[in-house]
C-alpha cells in the first residue's frame, strides 16, 4: 500500500480490508482488463439509495419530484468530478500511457466513473454502513445545506425561460465529439445562443447529461452579466 493509497483512504474515511478492491476501483478500462467498470455500475446504484436516504431524512416535508430534483443535482457528473478533484484521484488513478498523456487523469467523465467505483468498492468491502459513511462524508455538507427550491427547474429548462423572458431565442445544442466505445461513450456538446453571440460545451455519459452542462455553465454566464446597465438585462 503506497503513501498515496493510505492518505486517500484517509480522506475517504474507510480503510479497506480488501485493497485489491481499491486498486480496481481506481483503474481506467485502458491500463488493464481488472477495471473498474463493473465497481462503477455498483457504485451508481449505491450512492443514488445512499443519497436519496440522507434526502429523505434532510427534507421532511419534501415530495417524490423534489427529492429527485436535488438528487439528480447531487449526484450528476459535475458534482462527483469536484468530489473527486477534491480527494485527490488524478494523482492515483492508473490509466494507460496514451490516455495519461491525453489528460485522462483529469477528465471530467473518467473522474466521476472512479468515484462511484470507490463508493461501490467500500459498499462491498464494509457493506452498506461503510458505503454510507463515504457518501456521508463526500456530500454530506452538500445535503447540509441544499435548498429544495434551488433545484426546481433542470438548467435547460431554466436557461429556455431566462432568454425567453427577455425575447430571445431559445439555445440550440450540437454534439462536437463522442469518445470511448457504444457501451461506454461520453458526449461533447456545445450549446449555443446566437443572438447573444455565446457558446459553451458540456461533458457527459448521454447527450442529455452534456446538453444539461453546457446550459449551466451558459445560465452561469448570463446571470453574471444579467446586472444593471448590461445589454443583457432586460
Amino acid at each position: 500500500m503506497t503513501q498515496d493509497l493510505a492518505a486517500l483512504q484517509q480522506r475517504l474515511g474507510h480503510r479497506f480490508a480488501q485493497p485489491a478492491l481499491l486498486q480496481r476501483a481506481l483503474t481506467h478500462r485502458s491500463f488493464g482488463a481488472d477495471h473498474n467498470e463493473r465497481l462503477e455500475f455498483l457504485g451508481d446504484a449505491v450512492l443514488n439509495l445512499v443519497v436519496s436516504a440522507l434526502l429523505y431524512q434532510r427534507f421532511g416535508g419534501s415530495d417524490e419530484g423534489d427529492l429527485s430534483r436535488v438528487r439528480a443535482h447531487l449526484v450528476r457528473e459535475d458534482s462527483l468530478h469536484r468530489a473527486a478533484l477534491t480527494l485527490g484521484l488524478p494523482q492515483v488513478m492508473r490509466l494507460s500511457e496514451g490516455e495519461a498523456r491525453g489528460g485522462g487523469a483529469l477528465r471530467a467523465s473518467i473522474l466521476a466513473d472512479a468515484l462511484e467505483a470507490l463508493i461501490g468498492a467500500a459498499f462491498l468491502d464494509g457493506g452498506y454502513d461503510a458505503a454510507q459513511q463515504v457518501v456521508g462524508r463526500l456530500f454530506g455538507e452538500l445535503i447540509d445545506s441544499a435548498e429544495v427550491e434551488r433545484f426546481s427547474k433542470d438548467p435547460k429548462t431554466e436557461l429556455q425561460e431566462w432568454l425567453q423572458a427577455r425575447r430571445l431565442p431559445v439555445p440550440a445544442y450540437r454534439i462536437v465529439a463522442t469518445r470511448g466505445q457504444a457501451h461506454a461513450q461520453t458526449f461533447e456538446v456545445e450549446g449555443s445562443v446566437a443572438a447573444l453571440g455565446l457558446a459553451e460545451r458540456g461533458e457527459g455519459r448521454s447527450r442529455r447529461a452534456a446538453e444539461q452542462q453546457a446550459a449551466a455553465r451558459l445560465l452561469e454566464g448570463l446571470k453574471a452579466s444579467d446586472r444593471p446597465g448590461s445589454p443583457l438585462r432586460s
